[in-house]
């Protein structure tokens, strides 16, 4: 099967055709040119040499400008392999001559103020692309985006909350300090709800502390992950968020809570603390990791979609690289993003089987014996039923099938995003088999660019979050936080194809060997079909706006904007 070609797809949130103004500006012509034509005294000669001067510019300049197209149909970019063998040129349109300007060589997602409907807060993608080629049905499938349903951004607030931001934004008496734990994104869901707790209690939130790492031994501070002044110059209109307590309150008494029930209110919240916070004017809050409801007033979701979509934004290293490497995926073609969670911390928390043979699966079991407080999955099931029950990362040779199933072709590219798996090499080899073109960001990378991050899991983690948020199409291996905020966040910015494997459902047929490869690759795509529209959010317990931005943060075309 020969290999898709890629043409790009306008982003809806970009605006990238010049301003006439620009175009006047660039080329107006200087006052002493024209006084030339304009003084009585010019010699014919004079004269003739200026027309000769410009018509000899002219011409320099359609030669220059055949390389930018006038027409949606004339740009072609150059598409190159793994291999950097050049394949074939296709046509782009007319708008992206900019962006590929832009874009590849001074890093879109840096300072991103191009879209109104988003502000100047939030981190776009590049463009996804138009895949087109020698495709099969299923390719064509594979690579087809979402239809947005017209759905885009929409955070307005309403009145009351305005009326009652001018208030709490000044807020100098109360202050809440949260210590955020575990890994990158189960810190920034923690963080995200340490904003709306402070909303609710009106009161000032201290940059909150990330907790050190026990189990990837990572001591980075929210400096070293996120955009402080970016986090608060977001977030001013809706709590004030300060880096340190005033000196008036380092002595005072502080409460430090670490015991807070599951899926609490904000009256629950705002009952339990308000008053304690009135009169100690300090609040420590620990081990906040879902322990506020997924279902709030609609304020509060879109306070919850302002913090996640624009006021985490990762400090300026951070994205540098990011972007780097996202723009070299980009720039050879359409790239697949894989999620895979085959750390060695994984496979002892969730108690399942690695696929590597009982050599290895013994190696995992002896380490849940001496240390079963990391096993977090069901400890009275056995493998079987938590695997079947979707409680078990996909492996590579299930993820391999999966992705065989759903059209994926095998010349496509894949970044691998994750840490390093557990048994090196050998746990990709069933994948790689398949589809052979696996690219990780240590493959990316050139000299010395990863270096000031080998320390750190989270600022490593961060890397991988953005060159799979700028993937055509997401898949992780297992739930997980990070699956779920990549899957909202693409939404968010503009329905960006995201695959969550319908574990439970499927794993039944991929032991039925009665089922031929065609009935089987038929099933699958059929159970992955919603991936190809928005889908709302449901009023359930473990269902966050964040990765379900549809409806509370999100409204049809025309309805309102950030």
């Amino acid at each position: 099967m020969a290999r898709p070609s890629g043409r790009i797809i306008k982003n809806p949130f970009m605006s990238l055709t010049p301003s006439p103004r620009s175009l006047t500006q660039f080329f107006s012509v200087s006052p002493p040119l024209t006084s030339l034509f304009s003084s009585k005294k010019t010699s014919p000669s004079l004269s003739i040499f200026i027309l000769s001067f410009l018509f000899s510019f002219t011409f320099l300049g359609i030669s220059i400008f055949r390389f930018f197209p006038s027409s949606q149909d004339s740009i072609h970019c150059s598409i190159i392999s793994p291999t950097t063998s050049p394949i074939s040129s296709h046509p782009l349109p007319s708008s992206y001559s900019q962006i590929i300007l832009t874009s590849l060589l001074s890093g879109i997602n840096s300072d991103n103020k191009i879209h109104p409907r988003v502000g100047g807060t939030a981190m776009v993608p590049l463009p996804v692309h138009l895949v087109s080629g020698n495709l099969s049905e299923e390719e064509t499938e594979f690579w087809k985006q979402p239809d947005s349903n017209g759905y885009r951004p929409c955070l307005d607030s309403t009145v009351g909350y305005r009326k009652r931001s001018a208030k709490i934004s000044k807020e100098k008496n109360r202050f809440l300090v949260v210590v955020a734990a575990g890994g990158l994104n189960q810190q920034k869901n923690q963080i995200i709800d340490a904003v709306v707790i402070a909303r609710i209690l009106e009161a000032a939130l201290v940059l909150p502390v990330l907790q050190v790492n026990m189990i990837w031994e990572d001591e980075s501070e929210f400096p070293d992950i996120f955009d402080v002044e970016h986090f608060k110059k977001t977030l001013r209109a809706d709590v004030r968020v300060v880096s340190s307590l005033p000196s008036s309150h380092l002595v005072a008494k502080q409460t430090i809570v670490t015991q807070i029930p599951y899926g609490v209110s904000p009256f629950w919240i705002r009952a339990k603390f308000f008053k304690q916070l009135n009169q100690e004017g300090v609040l420590v809050l620990k081990g906040l990791d879902s322990k506020l409801s997924k279902n709030l007033p609609s304020d509060l979701q879109k306070l919850r979609c302002k913090v996640a979509f624009h006021a985490l934004r990762f400090s300026k290293p951070i994205l540098q690289v990011g972007n780097q490497l996202a723009r070299r995926m980009w720039i050879e073609g359409p790239y697949i993003s894989l999620h895979l969670r085959l750390e060695k911390d994984v496979w002892v928390r969730t108690g399942c089987r690695t696929g590597l043979g009982p050599e290895y699966d013994q190696i995992i079991t002896q380490i849940q014996k001496t240390q079963p407080q990391y096993l977090t999955g069901r400890v009275s099931m056995s493998y079987s039923q938590r695997r079947l029950s979707g409680l078990c990362p996909l492996n590579a040779f299930e993820m391999a099938r999966l992705l065989k199933a759903l059209g994926a072709p095998q010349s496509g590219r894949f970044y691998i995003a994750g840490g390093e798996p557990f048994g090196g090499s050998k746990a990709l080899e069933p994948l790689a088999a398949v589809f052979p073109n696996l690219v990780r960001k240590e493959m990316l990378a050139r000299d010395g660019e990863l270096s000031p991050f080998l320390n750190s899991s989270s600022a490593l983690s961060a890397i991988d979050y953005i060159v799979s948020f700028n993937s055509d199409i997401f898949i992780p291996s297992h739930g997980g936080n990070m699956g779920r905020a990549l899957q909202g966040h693409r939404a968010y910015m503009g329905h960006r194809k995201s695959i969550r494997p319908n574990k439970r459902t499927m794993l039944p047929f991929f032991e039925d060997s009665s089922i031929s490869d065609e009935e089987f690759s038929s099933i699958i795509r059929s159970l992955h079909n919603k991936s190809m529209k928005p889908e709302p959010r449901k009023k359930q317990r473990d269902n966050d706006v964040i990765a379900y931005p549809v409806p509370e943060c999100m409204c049809r075309h025309g309805s309102g904007s950030f």
